[in-house]
């Protein structure tokens, strides 16, 4: 309890979770216990090792072994020729039943006292086995005749070098008399006195950042290096990861607050270049690379990468260069530049920042020049590169804050500045409130700074899963929401405080004069003033209104080919409505009779003009969150549609989105952004002179996350979770109902109690598929020895509004920890976004498919104070094996395991999924209103490919070029598209077709959503 009297939040959390991972450990192990009601063997998963007959008698293959060994070892690579001497020392325990007769007829399992043994080794070239009468003799004196055990050295030679494996082998009987458990408990094997080399980690190559050595391997389990030639068993592995500073020490770090760039940005952001400017001299130049190379023994193609590396610092520090020129130079940026600061610190106050990290500026200066040289910047898709929870939203937050105020400032006084698309549901939830607080900071700035336009809005468009695609007046169908539709207008509220005032008490109202499905925020001091917020969350009313900034799902884009109103994220819409808040009016169709989405619109035919030069309403960024998610057929498909958006963009309005993205990993992103976008792709920041360090970050001694890998032995894996959930459980209880005791044994300050019941009562049990999930959550309610765990599900099936309620009670706990959530077992859908500072702690039930998704979803637990995350193996799975065996490096060198992302935009089987779209898209959104008549239905659209000159060989042409299939390794491509379109064709000019619309031509209609693909459409080049 030394200093616990002065101890920090941040101490106190660090030593509660080293607490709670002994308790895990000892709950795995059975410390500490001395008798049991039930077999210790199916108990414990820890320290345990079976008997080799039964093994042997059992086990068909390596698998099935590794689920239940007969023995843990350390291999390792001696630095001298044999013969080789050490000293091996040997703990553990035993387990025996009592007749019934015994002296605790309830308990009849008990616990012996420890064998430790020290056996000296001496072992040649043969190899050969040590200490087996000692041990066996030592069992027998602790209560336990008849088991039995032997230190087995092999000797290896097939190796590039000599390896040994010095292994503790359990060789007891499977039965013997008076043997009532042959397995051994709390198993430990300590080697010492022994010269090692290092090994060099086969699983990753040369790297000039990267140490590969690695001293030893573990057999079944960890090991823990005491010191040179020491090493000892641990039953699980343990990693701890450190917080990043977000400064380089070495130099004198400026002022990046809001409000300082706010008022004069340039002498701040030029110390900030001028600093990068220096350490990229002090650290990579030929000069200091050639000292390195000698120093290190760097290879030629170490030094190779290292030279393209430094290639890639100096074009970087070149662009931060030119957007600090243009600020100095380009009077509208700057202006745009500093409202955007006033912006974000009005959106920031209260949450206990107010200045950017070194990093988030440097992007916005390397990335700014878009603004003035749109067409050669959109060359390029710029992804922001950084440690989960660094602060990457923000970053990009403020690049779009930046535009849309140059977009007001120099006369786009409405339409969509950026479209941010999400790969999951859950993602674009969460995020939507960061959007909405930035915007809701920049219109607070517009109104105060008298700038023209309109008001400064945010579109949610993800559809039928979250929120209406539209609300009608009377259903047709059980899928269409009207006004009085059951839930409605509640269940579709979107926000989860007001963006302007933070108050959480918003109402949902539906205004049937003007239509709309409105957000009100109800305390008297809000900006706002009773007013409905500036947030659209049905599909027609962001096309009615086509808001700021647009964010939503992935799978959305599907419908450019089937919607004529969504013209209006990629172009202009076709007039405005006469009619007050009816806003932009698109094709005209029977129930949309003047074009106005608003049912049954009085406005007439005589519509307004659109009050802007139309080439300014295209975007001019489109956002991507989570670029390596966008991979195998999801990535595939998604190609078509970006290059379909920016074929229609720039047909509309002559102009290309810039795309800006945020990835979790680097690996093969260049080939990604290639196949995506057909563009070239640029990382910020560029990874620094050594791996974890760099001018924009550098790692500090507070912990972030401690790792725990796990192999169960012996028992399943949904035990382990059962058990692992009950003991992390069992100690917050404790906690709470005897904190004197619990914080006397854990060295905490009973002043933070309540604290480390709110951040370390919440567990999160993760499962990499969907019956894992289902499972756990099940497996909780009757395996617990805990009384009143509530478990909550957030998976994809999870309803929308029980999500938002789900992060809501996350966030703000209810003030009886009995009725609070207590485990949230999660599928993917957690992995990427949310954050929420009371998640700390998580069991992985298994390794997930990618170490992609692995980074990403560790990152929910431990944002601002120290997590605890258990990986538990299936370690009968080769690959979980293969990582729980250098769990170290994968934790730390995470990146560099990280696969290449499969994709291809020349999938066959895609193709013929989006051939249909690209041929819709270019119908509604070019064809129809260049020809200034509905052609929604066949014979409409017959009449105008007659008198047009549409032929089948200019839309198969046509076709191709858009989605970049017209190279010469594409001809197979080509005749396809060819063949699509002929039939398409075909059904267009037979008159007896049964065809109502446009989109029911072809050989298939244009698809609903990007996922519409089946899991078996082969992916390949």
């Amino acid at each position: 309890m030394s200093g616990v009297g002065v101890q920090s939040e941040e101490q106190a959390c660090e030593a509660f979770v080293a607490w709670l991972d002994r308790r895990v450990v000892a709950a795995g192990r059975g410390d500490g216990l001395t008798r049991l009601e039930v077999a210790p063997s199916g108990t414990f998963w820890l320290g345990r090792i079976a008997c080799e007959d039964e093994v042997r008698k059992g086990a068909a293959d390596e698998r099935s072994e590794r689920l239940d060994p007969c023995a843990i070892g350390i291999r390792l690579r001696p630095a001298e020729a044999p013969s080789w001497s050490m000293t091996v020392k040997v703990r553990a325990r035993a387990w025996v039943k009592d007749p019934k007769d015994g002296p605790d007829p309830k308990r009849r399992w008990w616990r012996s006292d420890l064998v430790e043994e020290v056996v000296s080794v001496l072992v040649d070239a043969g190899g050969g086995s040590f200490g087996g009468k000692q041990l066996e003799d030592a069992f027998a004196a602790v209560g336990a005749p008849g088991l039995a055990a032997e230190v087995r050295v092999d000797v290896e030679e097939w190796h590039r070098e000599t390896e040994l494996v010095v292994q503790l082998v359990n060789t007891s009987p499977e039965k013997a008399p008076g043997l009532t458990d042959s397995h051994l408990y709390e198993t430990q094997l300590e080697v010492s006195g022994l010269p090692t080399v290092p090994f060099q980690l086969e699983a990753l190559p040369d790297s000039f950042r990267y140490d590969r050595d690695v001293p030893v391997y573990g057999i079944n389990v960890g090991v823990e290096v005491l010191g040179p030639g020491m090493f000892r068993t641990s039953d699980s592995v343990d990693v701890q990861t450190y917080r990043p500073t977000y400064w380089n020490g070495a130099y004198d770090e400026p002022d990046l607050s809001f409000m300082t760039l706010a008022s004069d940005p340039l002498p701040n952001l030029t110390a900030l270049v001028d600093a990068l400017a220096a350490y990229d001299d002090a650290h990579w130049t030929p000069a200091v690379l050639d000292a390195r190379q000698a120093a290190e023994g760097w290879t030629v193609m170490m030094r190779a990468k290292a030279d393209r590396s430094a290639a890639d610092v100096f074009d970087e520090l070149g662009r931060l260069r030119t957007g600090l020129e243009l600020l100095r130079t380009r009077p509208d940026i700057r202006r745009s530049f500093q409202l955007m600061n006033n912006a974000i610190a009005r959106s920031a106050q209260g949450r206990g920042y107010t200045t950017w990290r070194p990093f988030q500026v440097g992007f916005l200066l390397s990335a700014i020049r878009f603004l003035v040289e749109p067409d050669d910047e959109a060359n390029y898709v710029d992804t922001v590169w950084f440690a989960t929870g660094g602060g990457k939203t923000e970053t990009y937050l403020g690049l779009l804050l930046t535009a849309a105020f140059f977009d007001r400032i120099t006369g786009k006084t409405m339409g969509v500045t950026a479209w941010s698309r999400f790969p999951l549901r859950l993602l674009s939830l969460q995020q939507t409130q960061r959007f909405a607080d930035a915007l809701a900071g920049a219109e607070l700035v517009r109104r105060d700074e008298g700038i023209g336009g309109s008001v400064f809005s945010l579109g949610f468009l993800v559809g039928r899963a979250g929120t209406p695609n539209k609300i009608v007046p009377k259903p047709e169908n059980d899928e269409d929401v009207t006004p009085d539709s059951p839930g409605m207008p509640d269940k579709y509220r979107v926000l989860l405080h007001c963006p302007f005032c933070r108050d959480e008490n918003l109402q949902m109202r539906f205004d049937r004069e003007r239509w709309k499905l409105e957000h009100r925020c109800t305390s008297p001091t809000c900006p706002m003033k009773g007013q409905a917020l500036p947030m659209y969350v049905v599909d027609q009313e962001v096309f009615r209104f086509l808001p700021t900034v647009v964010v939503g799902t992935l799978d959305k884009a599907a419908s450019i080919g089937l919607q004529q109103a969504m013209r209006g994220l990629v172009g202009p819409p076709q007039k405005l409505c006469p009619v007050p808040w009816h806003g932009f009016t698109y094709a005209e169709r029977s129930k949309t009779p003047n074009g106005c989405l608003v049912p049954n619109c009085q406005g007439g035919k005589v519509l307004k003009p659109l009050p802007m030069d139309l080439k300014r309403f295209g975007p001019s960024l489109r956002l991507q969150d989570e670029l390596h998610l966008l991979r195998d057929s999801l990535g595939a498909v998604d190609s078509h549609y970006e290059s379909l958006l920016d074929h229609l963009q720039h047909e509309l309005c002559g102009t290309r989105a810039k795309i800006v993205a945020s990835s979790a990993t680097l690996t093969g992103y260049e080939r990604q952004v290639d196949v995506l976008y057909q563009r070239e792709g640029r990382v910020f920041p560029q990874p620094g002179p050594w791996a974890g360090e760099s001018f924009w970050t550098t790692p500090t001694t507070k912990p972030l996350r401690r790792f725990v890998a796990v192999a169960p032995r012996g028992v399943t894996l949904e035990h382990v979770s059962d058990r692992t959930l009950d003991a992390l459980q069992r100690c917050v209880r404790e906690l709470k109902d005897d904190p004197a005791a619990v914080c006397a044994e854990a060295g905490v300050n009973p002043k933070h109690v309540d604290m480390l019941v709110s951040l370390y009562g919440t567990d999160v049990v993760y499962g990499t598929t969907l019956y894992d999930v289902e499972a756990a959550g099940r497996s909780l309610g009757s395996n617990n020895t805990v009384e009143g765990i509530n478990v909550e599900q957030l998976t994809g099936q999870t309803d929308f509004d029980e999500v938002r309620a789900i992060l809501e009670r996350l966030e703000d706990p209810e003030d009886d920890f009995a009725e609070r959530i207590h485990v949230v077992a999660a599928s993917s859908m957690l992995s990427h976004g949310v954050d929420v500072n009371r998640l700390n702690t998580m069991v992985m039930l298994g390794l997930p498919l990618t170490t992609a998704e692995f980074i990403q979803t560790t990152a929910r637990v431990g944002r601002k104070f120290p997590g605890l995350v258990y990986v538990l193996h299936k370690i009968g799975r080769e690959r979980d094996a293969q990582t729980f065996r250098h769990f170290e490096q994968y934790v730390r060198q995470g990146d560099r395991f990280v696969d290449p992302i499969p994709i291809t935009r020349r999938s066959r089987r895609v193709l013929d999924l989006t051939i249909a779209g690209v041929v819709g898209a270019r119908t509604l959104m070019i064809r129809e209103p260049a020809s200034r008549q509905r052609l929604s239905t066949p014979a409409k659209l017959r009449d105008y490919a007659r008198s047009s000159g549409m032929t089948p060989a200019a839309e198969a042409a046509a076709v191709a070029t858009v989605l970049g299939l017209d190279g010469a390794e594409d001809s197979v491509h080509r005749a396809q598209i060819a063949e699509w379109v002929q039939a398409w064709f075909a059904d267009l000019e037979d008159p007896t077709i049964k065809a109502t619309f446009v989109s029911e031509l072809g050989p298939r209609s244009p698809m609903m959503s990007l996922r519409d693909v089946e899991a078996s459409a082969p992916i390949h080049d």
